[in-house]
């Protein structure tokens, strides 16, 4: 599993907003469809809130890519 790195100059950001930004999901319906269909983890569980926020620190991972926030 491949990790990149995602910097944010925020306090948090939205998992869904994450998923766009690290181009993990080409629209905001597509990171909807896939945080609903319990598709992507959060620090290794299943995570279906997609106003969830992440931190640095936190790994967020779907298909087989990973990303970790700093």
């Amino acid at each position: 599993m491949a990790d990149s790195k995602v910097k944010i100059t925020t306090e948090f950001i939205k998992l869904d907003a994450l998923l766009k930004f690290a181009s993990m999901a080409g629209s905001g319906g597509e990171a909807k469809q896939l945080i609903q269909d319990g598709q992507v983890l959060v620090n290794g569980e299943v995570c279906t809130m997609r106003g969830k926020k992440i931190r640095p620190g936190d790994k967020v991972s779907l298909g087989g890519q990973e990303v970790v926030v700093e």
